[in-house]
């Protein structure tokens, strides 16, 4: 018995002898990572495997979603890759999902109004509006007497259609960002952009109209002495420019800022790993930010208009309207 008990007591310190030394090295490896270079055949072994690729970033993700491309992102079905052409004068003019999304809000614009008009032709004088046709008439009432009546004045019906083209194309394009798989067209500082020139190019032509080209320079002075002239022109100059870059950056930062906020929140989640961090924080918070959305798109939608037809009236207002102003002070 005692030379048996001697036996394992000698085997249980050889393990002990054994396993001391690994412990003590796998420490110092946790403590302290060396990189070893690999053997020969390792290299030969890593040279024909391929890199596993890289993780794609939150960031990535989301400037993908915002920024526009060549391809329609479908998943987990797939992907559609637009057709590339060859660019014109140096301008690429090739089809990109924005511009599909353009394609589709003319086309819904298209479809609902001639649904609409059919609607009104088929009612009597007797019948009121119903559903489409009901919502369409509150909205053109409100664009037409809140908008263009209060902001224009005599004469605001020349300015009508156009007004109500601007109102309904950016509300569709809004909210047709906000389905899945679609995308924000007026995120697009282009499209924000052209829009503007419009507005731009309407204004001054109805300046032109509304004083004639010596009336339209006299506008110029603010009706100023001549000696402040060479400070007035210029500020009234660059005045007329900065209204459309206000119009341009206005709907374009809206619109994309809403996008990066629901993407954070929903990639806040997915960063912190944790459940717990997805079910109070990421996805409430994200519902509200989206339903917040829904009514940003009416909203700037409105506001676009609404300044629009603030830069119409405030171009073609005639300069009678101090002698009106003090006719109501005497009274």
């Amino acid at each position: 018995m005692k030379r048996l008990n001697v036996k394992r007591v000698k085997a249980f310190l050889k393990v002990i002898a054994i396993l001391v030394p690994l412990a003590l090295n796998v420490d110092s490896l946790v403590a302290a990572p060396r990189q070893v270079a690999p053997a020969p055949a390792v290299e030969a072994v890593q040279g024909n495997v391929q890199a596993a690729p890289e993780k794609e970033k939150a960031g990535d993700v989301i400037m993908h979603h915002i920024l526009n491309n060549n391809v329609l992102v479908f998943d987990p079905f797939g992907e559609i890759h637009l057709p590339k052409i060859s660019p014109v004068a140096g301008i690429d003019i090739s089809i990109t999902k924005h511009v599909v999304m353009l394609w589709l809000v003319s086309a819904a614009l298209l479809i609902v109004f001639s649904v609409v008009g059919g609607k009104y032709k088929s009612m009597s004088a007797r019948q009121a509006p119903k559903g489409l046709a009901n919502a369409m008439e509150a909205l053109v009432e409100f664009i037409r007497l809140d908008v263009a009546k209060s902001n224009i004045g005599h004469g605001y019906e020349k300015h009508l259609p156009y007004l109500l083209t601007v109102f309904f194309f950016i509300l569709f394009c809004n909210l047709l960002g906000l389905i899945p798989y679609g995308a924000t067209a007026t995120g697009n500082v282009n499209v924000t952009l052209t829009l503007s020139v419009f507005t731009f190019f309407v204004t001054q032509i109805a300046a032109f109209k509304a004083h004639g080209v010596k009336g339209y320079l006299q506008h110029l002075t603010a009706g100023t002495h001549w000696s402040l002239w060479i400070i007035m022109v210029p500020i009234e100059i660059i005045g007329q420019f900065t209204k459309p870059f206000a119009l341009t950056v206005r709907l374009f930062a809206n619109m994309t800022a809403g996008h990066i906020i629901i993407l954070s929140l929903i990639f806040i989640s997915f960063i912190l790993n944790s459940y717990i961090v997805a079910v109070a924080v990421s996805v409430p918070f994200a519902i509200f930010i989206y339903l917040l959305e829904l009514f940003v798109a009416f909203l700037q939608a409105f506001v676009f208009t609404m300044l629009s037809a603030l830069f119409i009236g405030l171009a073609t207002a005639h300069e009678g309207h101090d002698e009106h102003q003090a006719e109501v002070v005497r009274h």
